[in-house]
């Protein structure tokens, strides 16, 4: 008899959380993208785990998702360390820098390991494309389970150690002016589809926020074009369609 293969557990809207002192359009804006992020690795790894080892079209569908998360974390990393930790430190009052820059510090090291990680998913991924073994197929699930789990512990301690902090000091402003310095080398369709991975099960609250800092044309964008292409994106990876 054939044992029945586990399906991924697709993720539900969840209900919002206010723990975080001023939940600021910042700290909304890094949770919805570190919950988009924590849920794609880990739902790659299941999905890779029991995909058609020598199926190319599968295979190309799975690791081409997993290198627009790859390229999204870089993006994300690379903001936060040449924009967002330096404004944040100068607005921090003297007492606070210190410790500040130490919590930094141990940022840098863990998204140093991260980038290690990402590069061992890339090989992995082509090895993958090429070959189309089980051998392959399982060490791309296993690398992307073990990126799951670093990404999940990277994003709890920057939550933890710097997000408070985020809350409190950055103000708006500042945070307009990073959002306005910020570059990507998404494409607009990638764009569209990196806004779906942040609303499918961000809180309605930061579903408003989110939608509200987004100019109009992206706005635009999201409900002609959108919304249809990112249904149709989660249903090929996932086969089935997002949760919102």
């Amino acid at each position: 008899m054939t044992a029945a293969l586990a399906r991924p557990t697709i993720p539900m809207p969840r209900v919002s959380e206010e723990a975080a002192p001023r939940n600021t359009a910042a700290v909304a804006y890094q949770r919805v993208l570190h919950q988009a992020v924590r849920r794609e690795f880990r739902l790659l790894a299941e999905l890779a785990s029991w995909a058609p080892a020598d199926d190319a079209v599968r295979t190309a569908d799975l690791t081409g998702h997993a290198d627009l998360l790859a390229r999204i974390l870089m993006q994300h990393q690379a903001t936060e360390r040449e924009l967002l930790w330096p404004a944040l430190h100068r607005s921090l009052p003297e007492r606070l820098r210190d410790d500040a820059r130490e919590a930094i510090g141990y940022w840098t090291s863990r998204a140093a390991l991260l980038d290690h990680l990402l590069r061992d998913l890339s090989t992995v991924a082509r090895q993958w494309t090429v070959v189309g073994t089980i051998a392959t197929r399982n060490a791309f699930a296993r690398a992307c389970a073990r990126l799951a789990a670093n990404v999940d512990a990277h994003l709890t301690a920057e939550e933890r150690d710097l997000l408070p902090l985020v809350a409190r000091y950055l103000t708006h402003g500042e945070w307009t002016a990073i959002c306005r310095s910020a570059t990507s080398t998404l494409t607009g369709r990638e764009q569209l589809i990196l806004l779906g991975l942040a609303l499918e099960d961000a809180s309605a609250i930061d579903r408003a926020r989110l939608m509200a800092g987004l100019a109009p044309a992206t706005r635009t964008a999201w409900r002609v074009v959108g919304r249809r292409n990112y249904r149709a994106t989660v249903v090929r990876l996932r086969g089935a369609p997002p949760a919102a």
